[in-house]
């Protein structure tokens, strides 16, 4: 019995700047921070499985030549809420079918198999940042071009512990289609809407300050890069915002809030937002009226695998 887990994310900056043709044409960038919210795979190699009908198991399957498996499937984050968890899983079930065949995969081959299967397979419309995350871990600073680098952002006990205390996230309850979405920011992209471009290059460059102001641990100027780029995500789509998006944040603005913005492709999901310590505790008040707030910390690990004794297993389908 293998089992495998990877975590989810909070997309900082540059998300959108990862989905191609961006990346290729103008150079991409996206600062991320995995977080202890994670899909988790449990899975058998079996010659007589039924096929699976969950489509993201099926898909990964098909992506790695595998005929048959029992495969559970257990996610501790709300379904839709723009932490990338679809990835999570992807990159959960790549590393797991790799080590039931003894094939060794490192992070950013995980990274990839994931979202190829994701995109070549399911056919749906999305970035890299999400499946990178997955698999590394940690604070990461992803550079795209015709190629993807993945840098890990040190980060010390220090900003670890003021991220933990100064951000927070909240489940806004409403589930968003972000490949609809996606869509229609590429299309409007490819016509060189100019709104849509300089939106894009402006939260690239935010991205890469960031992910200097997470090395440094220097949490306010991270809020502030932050605060900017939503107005500038916001832009790209009037979907990409709801009216219970914006109560949220008119409600944790003024409670003290120093940065927001929605996470993912949004529409709905999560949003984030980072305060001062003294703060919090009115920001979780205040947002507890109107969503779900989330606990979580700093997933330092991406994709983890081990082996268990096999105790049975309900395939999932």
């Amino acid at each position: 019995m293998i089992v495998a887990s990877a975590p989810t994310r909070l997309d900082f900056g540059g998300g959108w700047t990862d989905v191609p043709p961006y990346p290729e044409e103008r150079g991409g960038f996206v600062c991320n921070l995995a977080i202890e919210r994670r899909a988790t795979v449990h899975l058998e190699l079996s010659a007589d499985a039924p096929p699976p009908n969950d489509p993201l198991v099926a898909a990964a399957m098909r992506y790695a030549g595998v005929g048959g498996a029992r495969v559970h499937v257990h996610s501790d984050f709300p379904v839709g809420a723009g932490l990338g968890g679809s990835s999570a899983l992807g990159v959960a079930l790549q590393a797991a079918l790799a080590a039931a065949r003894g094939a060794q995969r490192n992070s950013q081959e995980l990274a990839e198999a994931s979202r190829a299967a994701e995109v070549e397979e399911l056919g749906v419309a999305g970035g890299f940042q999400d499946h990178y995350a997955a698999a590394f871990g940690g604070a990461l600073g992803l550079t795209l071009t015709t190629r993807r680098h993945a840098a890990p952002i040190a980060l010390s006990s220090t900003a670890v512990a003021a991220l933990e205390a100064r951000v927070c996230v909240i489940y806004t309850g409403e589930s968003r289609i972000s490949a609809e979405t996606i869509t229609a920011v590429l299309s409007a992209y490819r016509e060189r809407v100019p709104r849509v471009v300089l939106a894009l290059d402006r939260m690239r460059d935010l991205a890469a300050g960031m992910a200097e102001a997470l090395h440094a641990g220097t949490i306010g100027e991270l809020a502030g890069l932050v605060d900017e780029h939503w107005v500038h995500q916001q832009s790209l789509h009037p979907g990409i915002t709801t009216p219970r998006i914006t109560a949220i944040e008119q409600a944790v603005r003024a409670a003290g809030a120093q940065g927001f913005k929605a996470l993912g492709a949004s529409g709905g999901g999560c949003v984030l937002v980072i305060g001062p310590v003294e703060s919090m505790p009115a920001i979780r008040h205040a947002a507890a009226e109107l969503g779900d707030v989330l606990d979580w910390r700093v997933a330092r690990e991406g994709v983890l695998v081990s082996t268990v004794p096999d105790e049975g297993l309900d395939a999932r389908g």
